[in-house]
């Protein structure tokens, strides 16, 4: 099938790598010429395992390409994917005003029937202002043409797209029952015919429905997040650990283990953005989401838990000491430095009058340019970026981890303990046994992990 993929960011590239991989042939457009120019020169703008392979494959057997050329990538497929940025606007809603460019752009250029395919994650609604704005162009040109709007949300996640989209555990797709609708649902379900292979995996509803169900999923695992992060704290208190109450809760079936690990809070381009998204929805409704908005209150508390714990530890001032810092992504395997934890940390740190060393295995590149901008120069000067995670612990008087990258799992403790000032390790991710560190001569500090220290 032809497909037009509109944006080549996180959603876009990994989509449209992936149908060509299934042998589609995929015209992947985007309107910033140097994202074009990478990936026409062979490179990767975003770090995701798996992806480089498969882009460089199906570039090299001509099923997949990249342009800024708009008319063309409109000519080109009749299924029109929408996959571009649905930045938080200053009242936390989604800013759509890509995704009705986007609209409009299909609607000037369209000649025949197009399937219109939300795949950006968007308010309840947006089909509805995609398919005006697309109407809105054919009838400026005073021409009539069939088209449908289809809502087709993503359900990747970074660090581990490229599988979740070849092996999906449900696809959900929202259409009309008017003929357009019912002539696009044939074409969608031609499309993921090799997903449904073993077991039918597609969810059909109607369209509003199913822009509805990727926010409400993205609140729902948020919320386990921050809850567990509520508990930890309190477990820190009370005296329980909150690692055996994660194995205790989470051998109910009904329940799960999955979204249950306590840490530095929750980060990256989708939960928090999607919360601030849904409760704004619910505000235009006069309906007010409690759940939601304590779940972003405890987020935004849980990012300067680490913080405290260094406080608790050596004082408010910190003047004159020195931290290292184990990871600076939002989660592994990406370079997704978007509302990461490590952010806030570094900035209380530096604001304190501390100095840091910092590494992370990916992120590095994009942490420098973030932080950059999160930072005055007088703070940035007392920032170091180190070339590995020893190098970050010379004459540190702590260690504080982040992010939980494997490459982090199974350290030399001596060596470290070697370097640091002070024996002293901040657990962010709870990455380690309290029992191991205190036998390895360690001070340790994990997320609701107290009482499990002090046996």
């Amino acid at each position: 099938m032809k497909i037009t993929i509109i944006g080549t960011g996180y959603v876009g590239l990994v989509t449209g790598a992936c149908l060509a991989e299934l042998g589609n042939n995929v015209f992947c457009l985007d309107v910033d010429a140097n994202k074009i120019a990478i990936l026409n020169n062979g490179g990767i703008p975003i770090h995701e395992p798996g992806l480089e392979e498969i882009v460089a494959r199906n570039r090299a057997a001509g099923r997949l390409q990249f342009s800024t050329d708009v008319e063309a990538a409109v000519a080109h497929g009749q299924l029109q994917f929408i996959a571009v940025g649905t930045p938080p606007d200053e009242d936390g809603s989604a800013d759509l005003q890509y995704v009705l460019a986007a609209a409009r752009n299909i609607g000037k250029y369209m000649n025949d029937f197009k399937v219109v395919i939300d795949k950006s994650t968007v308010p309840v609604g947006t089909a509805d202002r995609v398919q005006a704005a697309i109407a809105g162009e054919l009838a400026a040109r005073g021409v009539a043409l069939d088209f449908a709007v289809v809502s087709n949300p993503e359900f990747l996640k970074e660090g581990a797209a490229v599988e979740d989209f070849m092996r999906p555990d449900r696809i959900v797709i929202g259409h009309d029952q008017s003929p357009a609708g019912l002539k696009a649902r044939d074409l969608m379900k031609k499309l993921y015919a090799p997903f449904n292979r073993n077991h039918e995996r597609t969810y059909w509803m109607d369209i509003r429905s199913a822009e509805f169900t990727k926010y409400a999923a993205n609140a729902m695992l948020a919320t386990r997040i921050s809850f567990m992060n509520e508990l930890a704290n309190l477990a820190d208190h009370v005296g329980a650990d909150i690692e055996a109450v994660r194995h205790g809760i989470g051998s109910d079936p009904r329940i799960g283990h999955s979204f249950l690990y306590a840490g530095a809070g929750y980060g990256g381009s989708c939960f928090p953005k999607d919360v601030q998204a849904l409760e704004r929805t619910a505000r235009q409704y006069d309906q007010e989401l409690l759940i939601l908005r304590a779940v972003e209150a405890v987020n935004d508390r849980q990012k300067q838990v680490l913080g405290q714990k260094v406080v608790g530890q050596f004082g408010p001032d910190l003047r004159g000491k020195h931290f290292a810092v184990w990871g600076l992504a939002f989660k592994p395997n990406t370079d997704d430095m978007r509302e990461a934890p490590s952010r806030v940390l570094i900035r209380d740190l530096l604001e304190r009058g501390a100095s840091v060393a910092a590494y992370d295995p990916v992120a590095m590149r994009e942490a420098e340019r973030v932080l950059a901008l999160d930072l005055s120069p007088e703070l940035r000067a007392r920032l170091r970026f180190a070339s590995s995670p020893l190098d970050t612990c010379d004459g540190a008087d702590a260690l504080i981890i982040v992010t939980e990258w494997k490459a982090f799992r199974s350290p030399d403790f001596e060596a470290i303990k070697a370097r640091l000032k002070q024996p002293v390790v901040f657990d962010g991710r709870n990455l380690f046994e309290p029992a191991v560190m205190l036998e390895a001569g360690f001070d340790y500090f994990g997320i609701g992990r107290s009482a499990a220290a002090r046996q």
